[in-house]
């Protein structure tokens, strides 16, 4: 049986569904905005659609996750964060965890791009720290050096972050409850 060009459209259509809900909360914890997030995963997945005939037989979901983190970092890099405001938004929290969430979202916001991206793929994504360096394209040692930085600094900008993981209560746990409703 030859393939044809409509069989190449079902395997990648069959992967966009079983993959988008994942890829979307990891582009959610990488940048932060729903429609920013959105916006990254709609690129990376047309990149893939353009590659898919060579990026199939591997592992698509890397190749997507590297895209999306590389282009996470190139648009923090274009668009410096700033936000003016004549008042300061609203903080109201009613339940411990919630609060705890929004901690740790504001204190990984505070991160440069490539310390949240390897805190996001070595936690969030579990991935090992030679799966995240080809992810980011850099070197093992490169990804422990930022992993050590970020940890540092998150424990700096949220030291209650450090008290609930003494507790046995870890960022870790934190992350899971972290989701984007599709």
């Amino acid at each position: 049986m030859v393939p044809t060009r409509h069989d190449g459209r079902d395997g990648y259509l069959a992967f966009v569904e079983s993959h988008q809900h994942r890829l979307l909360r990891a582009a959610y914890l990488i940048c932060g905005n729903r429609h920013q997030a959105e916006d990254l995963l709609q690129d990376a997945l047309l990149k893939l659609a353009l590659r898919w005939a060579s990026v199939r037989d591997g592992d698509p979901a890397a190749y997507v996750r590297a895209i999306l983190y590389r282009d996470a970092v190139s648009w923090w890099r274009r668009r410096r964060r700033e936000w003016l405001s004549a008042t300061p938004p609203d903080r109201a929290t009613h339940d411990r965890d919630g609060a705890l969430r929004l901690t740790l979202h504001d204190a990984l916001g505070l991160l440069p791009p490539r310390q949240r991206a390897v805190l996001v793929l070595r936690y969030y994504e579990d991935l090992t720290e030679v799966a995240t360096a080809e992810a980011l394209g850099v070197t093992v040692g490169t990804v422990k050096s930022q992993c050590h930085a970020a940890l540092r600094r998150l424990r700096e900008a949220a030291p209650d972050l450090a008290q609930n993981a003494r507790r046995g209560q870890g960022a870790a746990d934190l992350a899971t409850g972290v989701e984007v409703n599709p």
